[in-house]
């Protein structure tokens, strides 16, 4: 009988272990074969045409890199987690650049044959276009491999504060590492499942050299991140509690004061840069433009407007992009937005293509009303059956003289028509690139206006929640039930963004009959759903991971997470202060002082265009003599013949080439500053840019509208006051 007992409990005894063990086995990571797929799947997908791309173009070409080329596109793919080789990405940019050169060969040959004309400039941009192609794909791992670091980065203070509050309560590093990625956003929590992905795979037969080797990708970036690790495995060892804690306590410190350390270095680093960057990229050009009208009168037609638009619109924003990408690879990690765009809720606003849409609606009689010159001169007048052009005299303004609003005219060399030389026609070029930049604000705005406003509202309860996080932990050590510490912190807080949060759980708590978890996290009715802010849900999966525990636990839990984001909070306060002088430069540079320059070029280009025009246009009707001279500067017949108004280039094509340049220039320049300030953040980019443009864009048009108005006014004065 005794043994028969012995063999049932025996039994009973076996049974309760198997079930542990299966709930152990189902809490285990194991499943990190299926999320790493899944997850690089959904994280890379906007990746995956340039990874196929160096698959086809691998099978044709596939080039042998040296030794050291190799090993640096190697570490640049794996860290970005692409999925091609080094010889297959070089092969892409041997490829392009080999198509590119054999079809500008084409088409230049083909045009020759046509107009027994080698047309050196399309051969050469052409030749420009293969080789910043090659430039750009051969470069393409590297600066995938930055975006992925400065975003991986800026998650690292967060990885570690969850590594750290989670061993607080659970000496066991791996589950604390899973956790982690569990919580964490790609692509940080990418790289964390990986590690036990190269575990599972048999690549590394312990986490802790898996983890080691993956430290070795970091060590030349962020020395912090591996030495705070580091602290936390040797917080395994310690063999007092309170030893352990301190330990857990100085990972975060490190790699706080890393961070502000480094960026502290930036801040004085990015300085220099960035004047070169607005002097080479802005002021220089900007007073080259004025010289460009004479230039190409005393030049003999030598210099047109598409070789400026060469200059403007692809060579100088090359070279500032060039510059300003050099400068974002110096930034240094663990700082910036860590908020993942495809995980908010209105994530379907961002990326449907409607904005484009109703933007190009928008947009599109602006661009006819600055089209209109050319449509009237080829074609829309024949069509209306009315004059293709009206002189100032016609129109009642006859006080401007007697010459042509669009004024189109003919040389008499190639007997090509040339223009518009006319003040109207350069006003109404205004709304060309005032086109553009409409349409780039409104598409933007359509497609961030709900996220931005989400993250502003969620950024808001951030900042308080960390004294209600707080406070929760305080009533949780005093014993009272979580259940029942909702509803108590909720009255506490009322009339505050949190107190809603704690009130709708507490509701489902009481109302509904849940469990805190589901209270919080539930589907349908889940608090956390109406709140989406990654940490709330951090810190309530924190919460409930340590009730697990006892509330005590749970409590200084909780309260870790209150003292480390305020400190987070202060550090970022304050590397956003260091930023401000820089930032603000380039904000006053790209919005104020480029587009008032260019406008101020504008208007010369139109003072210096009517002049001429004006003296050409009484020369032909004989109220000037060829030989009346001018005081100061010549006859009248030397003057028009040595500035010839036909070889200029059209004020209205210039003003075209300097606002697209403005916009490309905004572009560029809020993207680097963007990225300066949050790391690779595109909701923000996008909104920044919108703003920006919305500024910028204003500012120029208003400026050249008033500059034209002015400067010409001030030319038709200054041709009857210098006659003698």
């Amino acid at each position: 009988m005794v043994r028969k007992e012995g063999r049932e409990f025996l039994k009973e005894f076996e049974a309760k272990i198997e079930r542990e063990l299966r709930t152990e086995v189902a809490e285990a990571p194991t499943d990190y074969s299926h999320e790493y797929k899944k997850f690089r799947r959904e994280t890379l997908a906007p990746l995956n045409t340039y990874e196929r791309a160096c698959k086809n173009i691998g099978r044709i070409i596939k080039l042998k890199l040296s030794k050291k080329d190799e090993e640096k596109t190697r570490k640049a793919i794996e860290r970005a987690h692409l999925d091609i080789e080094p010889g297959e990405a070089a092969g892409l940019a041997v490829f392009s650049l080999i198509i590119i050169i054999i079809l500008a060969t084409l088409i230049s040959l083909a045009v020759f044959l046509l107009t027994d004309t080698f047309p050196f400039l399309i051969f050469l941009l052409l030749l420009f276009i293969s080789f910043f192609l090659f430039y750009y794909l051969n470069g393409l791992p590297g600066r995938l491999e930055q975006k992925w670091c400065l975003k991986a980065s800026s998650q690292m203070v967060p990885c570690i504060l969850y590594i750290v509050v989670y061993m607080k309560h659970s000496s066991n590093l791996e589950r604390a590492i899973h956790f982690a990625s569990r919580h964490l956003q790609p692509p940080l929590s990418l790289d964390l499942k990986k590690i036990f992905w190269n575990v599972e795979t048999g690549k590394y037969s312990t986490i802790k050299d898996a983890l080691d080797a993956y430290f070795e990708t970091w060590r030349e970036h962020n020395l912090e991140f591996i030495e705070s690790f580091h602290l936390i495995e040797s917080s395994l060892y310690e063999p007092v509690e309170a030893r352990r804690l301190k330990t857990l306590e100085k990972a975060l410190e490190v790699i706080l004061d890393g961070v502000y350390e480094k960026m502290l270095h930036y801040t004085h680093d990015v300085k220099s840069p960035l004047t070169n960057v607005y002097m080479l990229g802005i002021v220089l050009p900007t007073l080259g433009l004025a010289l460009l009208p004479l230039a190409s009168t005393l030049l003999q037609g030598a210099i047109q407007w598409y070789h400026v638009a060469l200059l403007y619109n692809i060579l100088v924003p090359f070279v500032v992009f060039y510059m300003t990408n050099s400068v974002l690879s110096k930034r240094p990690g663990g700082f910036g937005e860590t908020e993942l765009l495809e995980k908010n809720p209105n994530y379907h606003f961002y990326k449907s293509n409607k904005p484009y849409a109703t933007a190009a609606l928008i947009a599109l009689p602006f661009l006819l009303i600055g089209l209109l010159p050319l449509l009237m001169q080829y074609g829309l007048a024949d069509v209306l059956n009315i004059p293709a052009d009206y002189t100032f005299d016609q129109l009642g303004m006859g006080f401007l003289g007697n010459q042509n609003i669009f004024d189109f005219k003919v040389d008499p060399e190639t007997n090509t028509t040339v223009g518009p030389f006319g003040p109207f026609a350069l006003l109404l070029s205004l709304f060309i690139p005032l086109a553009i930049a409409i349409f780039f604000i409104m598409a933007y705005k359509l497609k961030t206006r709900k996220l931005i406003g989400t993250r502003k509202e969620t950024k808001k309860l951030e900042k308080e929640f960390a004294s209600s996080v707080f406070q929760l932990g305080n009533r949780l050590a005093d014993g009272i039930p979580a259940e029942m510490a909702f509803g108590r912190v909720a009255s506490s807080l009322k009339g505050t963004p949190t107190a809603g949060f704690f009130s709708m759980v507490n509701m489902n708590i009481r109302q509904a009959g849940m469990s805190v978890e589901r209270a919080v996290f539930g589907k349908g009715r889940g608090a956390i759903n109406y709140y989406p802010s990654e940490l709330i849900k951090t810190s309530m999966r924190i919460l409930i991971e340590s009730l697990k525990k006892g509330l005590g636990v749970a409590a200084r839990a909780l309260m870790a997470i209150s003292e480390y984001v305020k400190n987070i909070h202060k550090v970022n306060e304050r590397l956003k202060d260091l930023l401000a002088d820089v930032t603000t430069g380039m904000k006053s540079n790209m919005t104020f002082l480029a587009p008032l320059l260019a406008a101020i070029v504008v208007g010369l280009a139109a003072m210096i265009t009517m002049i001429l025009g004006r003296l050409e246009s009484m020369l032909q009707m004989g109220a000037l003599s060829g030989e009346q001279t001018l005081a100061g500067f010549g006859t009248v017949g030397t003057i028009t013949t040595m500035f010839n108004v036909v070889k200029m280039i059209p004020p209205y094509w210039l003003q075209i080439i300097v606002g697209i340049y403005i916009i490309e220039i905004i572009f560029i320049l809020t993207g680097t500053l963007v990225t300066i300030e949050s790391g690779e953040d595109r909701l923000g980019e996008k909104a920044e840019k919108a703003k920006m443009l919305l500024t910028g864009m204003t500012l120029y048009t208003i400026a050249a509208f008033i500059a034209i108005i002015a400067l010409a006014a001030l030319a038709t004065i200054a041709v009857g006051g210098i006659m003698v």
